[in-house]
């Protein structure tokens, strides 16, 4: 594992707008996790170029990571973006760890995240669903108050559920931790696990937050998601790359590579594969 050093862990926190590195307690991790949250997208970008070329999976390593964000605003799926951000809160002084999941609770382990401590309890901040702030994993039921944001944990057990609300799913998803600790090595092979299996290897999914908005561009279509409700529409190839540039915030040139390596044309092709079994629960918020 290469370690995060403390010139680029700077340069990462100045683009976060951090000018020195944020006191390593809850109030924090709530202003660090919501600058992220806000800033790095979770897309499959770099992923779809590596692909489709037969290069080293990106993002593995964090210094390649975040060179990569700043320098073409690009973010990556689970594995990597879960693998940074616990870097950059380890070396800001938090007491973080790699955690794994399942995605869906299907009882398959496809999700990075990460816990942090303070004393007894620990908090989510996972940089896959980007809750906007951590979330509590306590003993009982916690349902976030923001509907844009919308999240719900529950202890199960021994463990946690933890139910996010996003599109272009039309319901809750759940995903249960199962790994606690992880490590390094684990996403390593995880992450190279997905180039056979993945939602995220044909076709683009880039979500990114924006005030009051989660913005989600999955194939062609367009997803949105605000206090007022969802809305969705089918983007032509030029509208497709403006939003990644406008939209999700990447450069110029990395979308031109995306495209090059024929990932805009795969985006508007159907999806290969089953689709995923449909949602048969509920989060707790929403049972009777």
């Amino acid at each position: 594992m290469i370690p995060l050093d403390r010139p680029l862990r700077d340069r990462v926190l100045a683009r976060l707008g951090f000018p020195r590195p944020p006191a390593a307690d809850l109030a924090g991790l709530r202003a660090l996790y919501g600058a992220w949250c806000a800033a790095v997208p979770f897309d499959n970008v770099r992923k779809m170029i590596a692909l489709r070329s037969g290069g080293a999976l990106p993002g593995s390593e964090a210094p390649e990571f975040f060179e990569a964000w700043l320098e073409h605003g690009t973010g990556g799926t689970c594995w990597p973006t879960s693998h940074a951000l616990c870097a950059l809160l380890e070396s800001c002084g938090f007491a973080a760890r790699r955690v794994a999941g399942a995605m869906r609770d299907l009882g398959v382990l496809n999700h990075g995240s990460v816990k942090v401590r303070f004393g007894a309890d620990d908090w989510l901040a996972d940089s896959s669903m980007l809750t906007g702030a951590p979330l509590p994993l306590g003993p009982g039921i916690y349902v976030a108050d923001d509907p844009v944001f919308a999240a719900e944990v529950e202890a199960v057990d021994g463990s946690h559920v933890v139910w996010a609300d996003l599109p272009p799913n039309p319901e809750y998803l759940p995903c249960r931790i199962l790994v606690d600790p992880s490590d390094h090595a684990a996403y390593l092979a995880g992450y190279e696990a997905s180039r056979a299996a993945s939602p995220f290897n044909q076709r683009l999914f880039a979500r990114r937050n924006r005030p009051g908005e989660i913005v989600i561009l999955y194939g062609r279509t367009r997803f949105g998601k605000t206090a007022a409700g969802r809305s969705s529409r089918d983007l032509d190839a030029e509208e497709l790359r403006r939003a990644l540039r406008e939209e999700i915030g990447l450069s110029a040139r990395i979308v031109e590579a995306w495209e090059a390596s024929g990932a805009l044309a795969a985006s508007f092709e159907p999806p290969a594969g089953p689709k995923p079994p449909p949602a048969t629960r509920k989060p707790p918020s929403k049972r009777p």
